[in-house]
């Protein structure tokens, strides 16, 4: 076919860096604004109206913002998979990548040393937050869930969409932090694999009525939720479990599916609901007691069942067939001309629940790695919002599973990072010049770049024009509310500082922030404070804020090591 208008030729951009100083600042504005507890809310919807989202959460922004500048494009990509792969400090991420690019490209230095630099900066960094020497590091015991309590806390304040007063944070972290116990096994195998937790939507119901519960919540009619009797059990005092992933609807083959030849006086549909009627009897026979089905079992198999003490759900959804198969041990059959009792699986009870208007039929299993978080919310909007909040936190108490440390949250993180690097470069500034074969102006330069766009991410924590400071002990950032003049004996007005695990007690000089482009002084090692975990601090997740870190550097560095974008037009 030929074409029906003529071939663009595709655009040449050159120096796309020179481009991208408005939209990128558009978009760091945008970000920031949403940054921390006190972040403001961003109303999504396209131009024509449709589905309206409501939210402060990068992976929501990113994935509804719609970016037109090449540089941006690779920028958000970047965020959107870390987000993808960790749930949480995406915000962080894009902040820090935005604030290395707009800072490294005013400093009129060839891009190649900036690079290079910036690199060794963040060796420097990655070093130091593994090594046991670091200040803003906690350890997480399983065994004391205070620290997992501040952890999941942390989260659900920073998500202001949510709407939460501090009654219902308290009440879903305990909430979270329950199902998540309920998901990891009794008894660990060489490999471990964790349970799965399910949330149930009820929407139209205050937060406090959120529940969870162990085991599988089914969502069924309440025509059938009516007709649930006493289950059918083995010899063994268990329930019989079969779980089919295939329609048992009777209905016949599409026409796309290819040609079916039948015999004179043959029914395709009797034939059919008596292969329907066959499954019903071996399943019986096989004292199954219990049949999900993934989509529709056809009214007279039903019938069959329940005349014979067998209790069919159908309409169970994909959604459910993962965890459905981890809480019962059973395989999903696939066909209902093949039946192999060893697809079959086992529960320990299997009874019925009603959470408002909703009824479900609760499978109890023997040993519980799957639960179900029914989340409740008065309103659509924000119960979306709240689901993925819950979510990033259950996603991160499995990464603090795996790695069980925690960072200082609050700003405390980034400012002491910054403390750090300051005084590690005074002492490493010439011989680590000569090592990326630069001067040591320049080397300082790119330093105090890269320090400075990490103290630009605790500031983005303030959105009230309130004075920032960071204590020159400790390297903590303290934030001061709108409304207080500048006064010099800081400590009078400062109770804790961002994490929570400083106070303004002992004697601490004090260094502003804000403006960012002052000088600052000369800093000491920033000394280790003692951490005790307490019901206030405020705590981020190590594997997704170091890996954030390290995204933020190399997209910044990928950026700025582009020379030329060719897009194609057609």
């Amino acid at each position: 076919m030929s074409r029906l208008e003529a071939k663009k030729p595709s655009l040449f951009t050159s120096e796309p860096l020179t481009t991208v100083s408005q939209p990128l600042s558009l978009l760091i504005a945008i970000l920031k604004s949403c940054y921390g507890p006190a972040g403001r809310l961003k109303q999504l919807h396209n131009g024509m109206g449709g589905y309206v989202c409501l939210t402060s959460q990068s992976s929501a922004i990113l994935g509804h913002l719609s970016v037109s500048h090449p540089v941006l494009k690779v920028l958000t990509a970047s965020v959107q998979n870390h987000v993808s792969r960790f749930s949480d400090c995406g915000l962080f991420t894009a902040i820090l990548c935005c604030s290395l690019i707009e800072s490294f490209k005013n400093l009129n230095i060839a891009s190649c040393t900036v690079i290079k630099i910036s690199k060794h900066l963040l060796s420097l960094c990655t070093d130091y937050l593994k090594s046991e020497a670091c200040g803003c590091r906690v350890s997480v015991d399983f065994n004391n869930l205070e620290t997992l309590l501040c952890l999941v806390r942390s989260i659900l304040i920073s998500k202001p969409a949510c709407m939460l007063n501090k009654t219902e944070v308290d009440h879903l972290t305990v909430l979270i932090v329950k199902a998540f116990m309920f998901t990891v096994p009794c008894h660990p195998e060489t490999k471990p694999i964790l349970g799965k937790c399910v949330t149930v939507p009820v929407k139209g119901r205050r937060v406090l009525d959120s529940a969870v519960t162990p085991g599988l919540l089914i969502e069924t009619p309440e025509v059938q939720f009516a007709k649930l009797f006493s289950v059918k059990r083995t010899n063994s005092d268990t329930v019989k479990v079969a779980v089919f992933c295939v329609s048992m609807s009777g209905d016949l083959f599409a026409p796309e599916e290819g040609t079916l030849t039948v015999h004179h006086g043959v029914s395709l549909e009797m034939s059919e609901l008596d292969q329907l009627l066959n499954v019903g009897k071996q399943l019986v026979n096989d004292e199954v007691g219990l049949v999900v089905c993934q989509k529709v079992i056809h009214p007279s198999l039903k019938q069959y069942l329940k005349d014979n003490h067998v209790i069919a759900v159908d309409r169970a959804g994909l959604s459910v067939m993962e965890p459905l198969s981890q809480v019962t041990g059973s395989k999903p059959i696939a066909s209902i001309y093949s039946l192999s009792p060893s697809c079959y699986g086992s529960l320990r009870d299997v009874c019925t629940k009603s959470f408002a208007s909703k009824h479900f039929v609760h499978l109890i299993p023997n040993d519980t790695v799957v639960c179900s978080l029914v989340l409740c919310n008065r309103n659509e909007t924000i119960w979306d919002e709240l689901k993925r909040a819950c979510e990033t936190a259950e996603h991160v108490l499995q990464l603090t599973l795996k790695e069980p440390v925690a960072l200082l949250g609050g700003g405390c993180t980034e400012t002491h990072l910054a403390s750090y690097l300051r005084q590690k470069i005074c002492c490493l500034s010439t011989s680590s010049s000569k090592d990326v074969d630069c001067s040591q102006t320049q080397y300082q330069l790119i330093a105090d770049a890269f320090c400075r766009s990490l103290e630009s991410v605790a500031c983005s924590l303030s959105h009230d024009d309130g004075e920032i400071l960071t204590d020159m002990a400790y390297g903590h950032c303290w934030l001061v509310p709108s409304g207080f003049p500048s006064v010099s004996n800081w400590s009078d007005l400062l109770l804790k500082c961002g994490c929570g695990i400083n106070s303004s007690t002992e004697d601490l000089n004090w260094r502003h922030l804000r403006p960012l482009f002052s000088s600052p002084p000369i800093e000491s090692c920033p000394k280790e404070p003692s951490i005790k975990v307490a019901d206030f601090m405020a705590l981020d997740c190590f594997a997704a804020k170091y890996n954030g870190l390290q995204v933020a550097v190399e997209t910044a560095n990928l950026i700025l090591d582009l020379s030329c974008i060719i897009e194609d037009q057609n």
